[in-house]
This record gives C-alpha cells, sequence and structure tokens, in this order.
C-alpha cells in the first residue's frame, strides 16, 4: 500500500499548495491513502469545516490536528460529523470527537489512522503511550488492519522517537507534527516501522513556523508583543512523508520525505518514480 503524510497546513498559502498539487499526486504516483495534518489551516489557528471539506476533496482521507485542534470553537460542534476529523485521541474522557478511527483506502484496504499529542513541554493531557496502546488492543495490525498510521504531534524529539520504538513492529508509520521543522531522520525502525521525528509543515518557510517574521523576532527581542501572529504569504513548499507497506504484514518496506515547490530543495521519492 502506497501511503502520504502531509506536514501541519499553516494558513492560506498552505491550504493553496496542498489544493494545487495533492491531486496530481495522488493520480500520478497512485497513492492508495493520505493523511494531512491540519491544525493551523485556518490564519495559522485552528481548522474550519469549509477547510476540512475542501481538503477532504483535495484527495485528503484523514485530517488529524494536534494542541490548536479547538482554536476554532466550531471544530466541537463538526467534529462529531466529521468522520475523517481527528483529535488528539489522549484528551480526557467526555472530549467531543474521536482520536482514532478506521478508514477504507483507495485500495479497499482498511487504516488505522490515530493522532495524540505528547506531554513535553505541551499542554498536560492523558498519557499518550497507554491511550494508543488501548487502540491498538482494539484494532491490531494484521487483524482488523492493514496499515496503522499515528500522528505524534509532540515538541520533544525525545518522546517522538521513544514512541516510533514503543510502536515499532505494531504500526506502519509513526510521524512527529508540530514544530512545523523538517527532519532529517526517516527510517525504517528494526522491527518495520517508518519513522520520522517531524513532516515540516505546508507554508511558507520564508518564516517563523509560518508565521510572517516581523512579529515573531520583535516579541523576541523585545518581550512585548505589538500585534497578532499572521501567516506568512509567500511561496509555500509541500513536506510530508511518503511510506510503501507490505501487503502482506502492514510494514514498511520502503520511506522517504516528500518535498514539493517553495524554499526547500525540491524531493520525491525514488520508489514514486521507479514504481
Amino acid at each position: 500500500m502506497r501511503l502520504l503524510f502531509v506536514g501541519d497546513i499553516v494558513g492560506r498559502s498552505g491550504r493553496a499548495i496542498v489544493e494545487e498539487k495533492l491531486p496530481g499526486l495522488i493520480e500520478k504516483y497512485r497513492l492508495d491513502f493520505v493523511v494531512i495534518n491540519g491544525e493551523n489551516a485556518a490564519g495559522g489557528f485552528g481548522i474550519t469545516e469549509t477547510i476540512v471539506q475542501d481538503l477532504i476533496d483535495a484527495g485528503a482521507d484523514v485530517i488529524t490536528t494536534g494542541n490548536h485542534v479547538w482554536d476554532q470553537r466550531d471544530a466541537m460542534v463538526y467534529c462529531e460529523r466529521q468522520p475523517a476529523f481527528l483529535r488528539p485521541i489522549n484528551f480526557p474522557s467526555g472530549v467531543p470527537g474521536k482520536g482514532a478511527n478506521l478508514y477504507h483506502a483507495r485500495n479497499g484496504a482498511s487504516v488505522l489512522v490515530m493522532n495524540a499529542m505528547g506531554r513535553v513541554y505541551m499542554d498536560a493531557l492523558d498519557c499518550p503511550f497507554h491511550a494508543v496502546e488501548r487502540e491498538l488492543d482494539a484494532c491490531p495490525l494484521g487483524d482488523f488492519a492493514d496499515a496503522i498510521i499515528l500522528d505524534f504531534h509532540a515538541e520533544a524529539t525525545s518522546e517522538k522517537q521513544a514512541m516510533g520504538y514503543f510502536l515499532d513492529g505494531r504500526v506502519s508509520m509513526v510521524v512527529g507534527t508540530h514544530t512545523h521543522t523538517p527532519t532529517a531522520d526517516h527510517r525504517i525502525l528494526p522491527a518495520g516501522t517508518a519513522y520520522l521525528s517531524d513532516a515540516g509543515m505546508c507554508g511558507d518557510y520564508d518564516s517563523v513556523l509560518g508565521m510572517d517574521k516581523e512579529e515573531p523576532v520583535q516579541r523576541f527581542l523585545r518581550k512585548v508583543s505589538s500585534s497578532r501572529f499572521t501567516p506568512a504569504l509567500g511561496e509555500a513548499t509541500l513536506c510530508g512523508f511518503a511510506v510503501d507497506t507490505d501487503d502482506r504484514t502492514g510494514l514498511a518496506i520502503a520511506a522517504e520525505p516528500v518535498r514539493i515547490g517553495g524554499q526547500l530543495s525540491q524531493h520525491i521519492p525514488t520508489f514514486w518514480e521507479n514504481r
């Protein structure tokens, strides 16, 4: 199975490049399943139901989120009627929405997608390790799911790496989000799980984490807020993580980052091109 995870969309420029490029990527490279982290898609803070639907229309199968999930307050309402929308699984009991769900890929396979949030330097949620473990007990790889993807929205690389090894051999892909900076540590772990500490963002990299540079720089210099953060609107880069899995085991057989357009060097996975 061919899986694509697309990193955090930041603002209008990030949405634009995803909506422009994703349909062609799905068709050209015969992608079976696409997950997008959309938590910063609405002006850099949260995501609206209209944007969720726009991303689905562009080809996304699932929209994951993170600590900004409720920044657009209507998300607490529409999350109940949008099965493709996930919030972190380790929110306390009773919070609206789902943190995991089973979906059908374009090739008919079943894909479990989980969205968890880290706790190091983040909001104090329930333990993400225990939350993910409970979900895997109910829907293990190879029994009920042909592939399993975890978006681990976390600040600390150590916590992300620990999650990768905790799940190695039990899920297809563990990909980190939240830092908006693509890492260079993509690999397949010893037991067969594809891992990347952070997929990076879809947005203008001539920025501070996707935001117009002036206000963040001034806050660091003066420790005073002079205006709101606003997303940078220059040419965007689409960043993500591509994984091919073994149809028999659901584990990874190839994994590479994806970078298209904008400020970063472009990269299309070699196994996409050679198929």
